[in-house]
């Protein structure tokens, strides 16, 4: 019995990993400013801390005054991808703020990743990453703090420790 659960422990555990997406949306690409109601409505804080990033992984591959695309598309894609879900969501400020720290940082021309930057309709294919990889492989906090933002993924982690742990005593 004590092993069917661990098995099914870790089955929700490796889907959990898996459930983020593997996109980020061409919504992302927009300002945001729109006419209509969503004038009236505040958009949510951002749950992750773009100001401390590390920028350099897009200013040192993408540089103008040419701005090469497949440069500086990967360059995007390598920073933004860890954050797919939290940028494609748009009822927060999360992509609108990205942005503005990529153009503080970089100097870049307004537009130039939604002009040059395009796999499909959707918007950008981001790689699927390995299990353990995310947030922090790529663009970490400067203080390379690993932090989990999900906490139904925390409570998985700490009952399958104390299930691991009930096995041995």
């Amino acid at each position: 019995m004590k092993i069917l659960i661990s098995v099914l422990l870790l089955l929700c555990c490796i889907s959990t990993c898996f459930s983020s997406p593997l996109s980020i949306s061409d919504g992302v690409f927009s300002s945001g400013a729109s006419i209509g109601r969503n004038l009236l409505q505040a958009k949510k804080p951002c749950p992750v801390n773009f100001e401390f990033m590390n920028y350099t992984i897009i200013t040192s591959r993408c540089k103008g005054p040419q701005y090469p695309a497949n440069l500086c598309c990967q360059a995007f894609k390598d920073f933004a991808c860890p954050y797919a879900e939290d940028l494609n969501d748009l009822s927060n400020e999360c992509s609108s703020t990205m942005f503005s720290y990529i153009n503080l940082y970089g100097s870049y021309p307004p537009g130039l990743f939604a002009s040059l930057c395009r796999d499909e309709k959707i918007g950008l294919i981001c790689p699927a990453l390995a299990p353990g990889a995310g947030r922090n492989s790529v663009g970490a906090d400067s203080n390379n703090s690993h932090n989990i933002h999900n906490p139904t993924l925390l409570l998985m982690l700490i009952a399958g420790f104390l299930i691991f742990l009930s096995q041995w005593f």
